[in-house]
């Protein structure tokens, strides 16, 4: 696997358990992608919980802290961006990702807002998976999106 010179940019809305997003630091670290936080965390920055399941990668981890939806999408407009939900919209085997993508998830407990979903900020998208289940995990769920659109672009 090589860099994207465009890499894919990883935004969490709201995350609640800091070992879900250390893991997803690790895998921005491994893979290039870049990590978005939207406020507010269930968490502080500075959890030791975070900084274990990141590990040792947190100094090669791009990061930005946003405080809000708006913030974040006032910031990077033009940006497209997919809005994963385990609810509603295509599946992720039917999307043709582009570097510099955005794949934005929501929190834990309650998965991205409906005012976020509605917001036309973005094209929602949900993983595959049996019927009556809840979801998977986000770490889960952003690891699978993730390599996905990585492996749609490795040439």
């Amino acid at each position: 696997m090589y860099p994207l010179a465009d890499p894919f940019t990883l935004v969490l809305v709201s995350p609640q358990i800091p070992p879900n997003t250390g893991n997803v630091a690790r895998l921005c670290a491994c893979t290039g992608c870049k990590l978005v936080l939207v406020e507010p965390l269930g968490f502080s920055i500075d959890d030791k919980q975070l900084r274990r399941a990141g590990l040792d990668y947190w100094d090669k981890v791009f990061l930005r802290l946003y405080p809000s939806w708006e913030a974040y999408v006032t910031d990077t407009k033009g940006a497209r961006r997919f809005l994963f939900s385990a609810l509603t919209g295509q599946g992720l085997w039917q999307v043709r990702f582009s570097p510099g993508d955005h794949l934005v998830f929501g929190a834990e407990t309650t998965g991205l807002p409906d005012r976020v979903l509605a917001s036309g900020d973005g094209a929602p998208v949900t993983i595959p998976m049996l019927d009556d289940r809840r979801g998977l995990n986000l770490s889960t769920s952003v690891g699978i999106a993730a390599y996905e659109a990585l492996r749609q672009n490795q040439g």
